[in-house]
């Protein structure tokens, strides 16, 4: 009963709720003051992602608001900060040129139920396992891309349409290089030296609030004052709306999610993983330990609330998680008070952002898509064997050349398939026919160095795990050995910790073929894991659960009694005594 109800158990556990247990009025003042910090290094940061993914500005800063909000209140970190990101700007953008803001709303929705699903399965934990090599390969892929994207603003190229695709891009600008707006590449350029060389005499206000702060004046100067009308701003491209707009209904069906749900996967994969590896450095900073299921199911309650109200995905974002934590934010509370203070920005502040040069934005993204490229990491990787560093350049060109969702999904399917070979690698059968060395056995009793194993015996020691990657490796050793065919077969499985159902299929199989040649299987050193499954399946009953032993000792007093029943060989202990 107790196995059961650990089964069904779900693991949701958000930190607000423990950590508010002993919270006190000095842990609020340091909250307030890194919620109010991290609420305005978010404010730039979430209307630049919200254009540049292709909606308009306050949507960005809504996800911010609401997607922030619930991944404080339901959330498995003490210290996350959730909202837009940049990784999700290629993602969101294709899926607004192909399918349209419903299109967007009803992906994300979808996401949001899988993120929900992950954390009820508890795959909180294995997500956190994928290779490096394909996180920096697409997360490098999708700064380039990014930086990509940006051109046209920083030189303020005059382009009726920008192509989806990478090459096509490049292309297209370099025909249109020639209507470069000189005003849009002092502004982009005077941004991105803002940020550098701001941040190194002011900690405390982010650069990029800075350089949008002086560079929305001097062109708002330009523009009034000096007749310059060639800057283009968010207001000359979009209709600001300074307000929480009202919830509305997304129509799904079963063409919507079949057409959108490989956009969804990407979605939801990328939250995932970008929300716990947030977390996790987090973790490795502030001493604390998040609850990875729990954060899941945050960002999927995130991601599906946040659409009704216009957002973007969310997800949980390293940079603002960052800020929080070295500005003293250590609960919940930090990230909520965030959230309430971009609510504050937008509804008193969101008229005047139309002011903001899109250059200056520009520029923003393109210092964003530098700290995000990670280029000495990947430049290190290349270092690293083979395998790694075709993980890494395929994520990397899949995702600059074609897109995100194709690249992560080949991706892990590259790993999956290098890892299986790895550990095919790894894994190996003998297989033994006179005697077993026990001087290094941990199946060694008192006085047996050695094991001789009576004429008609041979042991087949499984080294590894049992599952369909060594399965064919297993029966090519059986062939091999089975020159004269023994009559009894020992299956060692003392080294083996799981089998997969190839493994299981791969036993039925000796059993039925070693039945028709009337030769007696028996298995050694089952873990109760196996066991079980063994049990589950049938199998047991098959082979006789006699048959099934604990250790060698066990099964050659097995053997020892086929012996003298089946083969009727009484002398059997004197012609296998143990030495």
């Amino acid at each position: 009963m107790s196995l059961f109800a650990s089964k069904v158990t779900i693991d949701f556990k958000p930190k607000l709720f423990t950590t508010f247990r002993n919270y006190s009025k000095e842990k609020f003042l340091s909250d307030l003051m890194a919620g109010i910090i991290v609420g305005i290094v978010a404010l730039p940061l979430a209307i630049a992602f919200g254009i540049a993914s292709g909606v308009s500005p306050e949507k960005g800063l809504i996800t911010a608001i609401i997607g922030g909000f619930i991944v404080s209140f339901l959330g498995g970190s003490s210290v996350q900060i959730g909202g837009p990101t940049g990784a999700f700007i290629i993602i969101v953008y294709g899926i607004v040129q192909q399918f349209g803001l419903e299109g967007l709303a009803i992906a994300t929705v979808l996401a949001g139920v899988m993120l929900i699903g992950m954390g009820l399965l508890r795959l909180g934990t294995v997500i956190k396992f994928i290779p490096y090599p394909i996180i920096v390969g697409f997360t490098s892929g999708i700064a380039l891309t990014i930086f990509t994207t940006q051109i046209k603003d920083l030189f303020g190229l005059s382009m009726t349409s920008v192509p989806a695709d990478f090459i096509s891009k490049w292309t297209a600008y370099g025909k249109a290089f020639t209507t470069t707006n000189i005003w849009s590449v002092i502004i982009g350029i005077s941004s991105i030296l803002i940020i550098i060389y701001s941040s190194r005499l002011i900690k405390k206000i982010p650069g990029s609030l800075i350089a949008i702060i002086i560079l929305t004046i001097v062109v708002y100067l330009l523009k009034n004052f000096a007749g310059i009308t060639g800057i283009e701003t968010i207001g000359d491209r979009f209709q600001i709306n300074a307000s929480l707009p009202e919830p509305t209904t997304i129509a799904i069906s079963f063409e919507s999610i079949n057409l959108l749900l490989p956009a969804a996967f990407t979605i939801a994969m990328l939250g995932a993983i970008e929300s716990l590896l947030s977390a996790t450095v987090a973790d490795g900073i502030t001493g604390d330990r998040h609850h990875s299921n729990t954060e899941l199911i945050a960002q999927g309650a995130a991601n599906i609330v946040t659409p009704l109200f216009g957002g973007i995905p969310v997800t949980g974002a390293i940079a603002r998680t960052m800020t929080n934590i070295n500005n003293g934010g250590r609960n919940p509370i930090a990230g909520i008070i965030h959230a309430v203070v971009l609510l504050l920005i937008l509804l008193f502040l969101g008229p005047l952002t139309k002011h903001i040069p899109m250059a200056c934005l520009a520029g923003v993204l393109v210092i964003v898509s530098y700290n995000m490229s990670e280029w000495r990491t990947f430049r290190s990787l290349l270092k690293n064997p083979k395998s790694d560093v075709t993980v890494l350049l395929v994520t990397f060109f899949l995702t600059v050349i074609f897109d995100l969702t194709i690249a992560i999904e080949i991706g892990i399917l590259l790993a999956m398939v290098l890892l299986v070979k790895r550990v095919s690698e790894t894994s190996h059968v003998s297989v033994i026919k006179d005697e077993l060395n026990m001087e290094t056995d941990a199946e060694k009793t008192a006085d047996n160095d050695k094991l001789i194993l009576p004429k008609g015996v041979e042991v087949y020691e499984i080294d590894g795990p049992f599952f369909f990657g060594i399965a064919n490796k297993f029966e090519e050793s059986m062939r091999m050995a089975n020159i004269e065919k023994p009559k009894i077969r020992i299956i060692r499985m003392r080294k083996v910790p799981f089998m997969d159902s190839t493994g299981l299929h791969n036993l039925e199989s000796l059993y039925r073929v070693s039945h028709k040649e009337n030769i007696q299987l028996v298995l050694s050193g089952v873990n109760d894991k196996i066991k079980a499954m063994l049990d589950k399946s049938g199998f047991a009953d098959k082979i006789g659960k006699e048959n099934i032993c604990s250790n060698i000792n066990e099964a050659l007093w097995r053997v020892e009694e086929m012996i003298k029943t089946i083969y009727h060989n009484p002398n059997f202990s004197d012609s296998s005594s143990i030495r």
